[in-house]
């Protein structure tokens, strides 16, 4: 079982966020260390602590991070020139919360994330 996170607090308003979208199935705010003019996260408000611990049961849900990504783009003026959307996993993925999240990520070019 994942232990709690502070996005658990976030997600019930406990403590304070620039929220920006919250339905039954997903919260998303801005990032308190934004690495780009847009850099919000999107989290379920159920726990999955890493894209590891992803279940079949949980397929609408982690489709529902897309629909709200698809939304906030819009909403923020990012989405005809582009954006990224990053999940890390785990420490070496550079995964600091474990409570899955999306980050969305744009308002400039952002170049290539790696060589491949």
């Amino acid at each position: 079982m994942a232990e709690e996170t502070f996005f658990r607090k976030i997600i019930n308003k406990e403590i304070p966020s620039d929220m920006l979208y919250q339905d039954d199935y997903v919260t998303a705010f801005r990032d308190i260390s934004p690495q780009a003019p847009t850099h919000i996260l999107i989290i379920p408000n159920k726990l999955i602590a890493t894209a590891n611990d992803i279940e079949t049961e949980d397929e609408v849900l982690i489709g529902k991070l897309y629909t709200a990504a698809k939304k906030l783009a819009l909403q923020e003026g990012i989405a005809e020139s582009g954006y990224r959307l990053i999940m890390n996993c785990n420490r070496d993925g550079g995964q600091e919360v474990y409570h899955i999240h999306l980050h969305l990520v744009g308002g400039k070019p952002l170049g290539r994330l790696i060589s491949v």
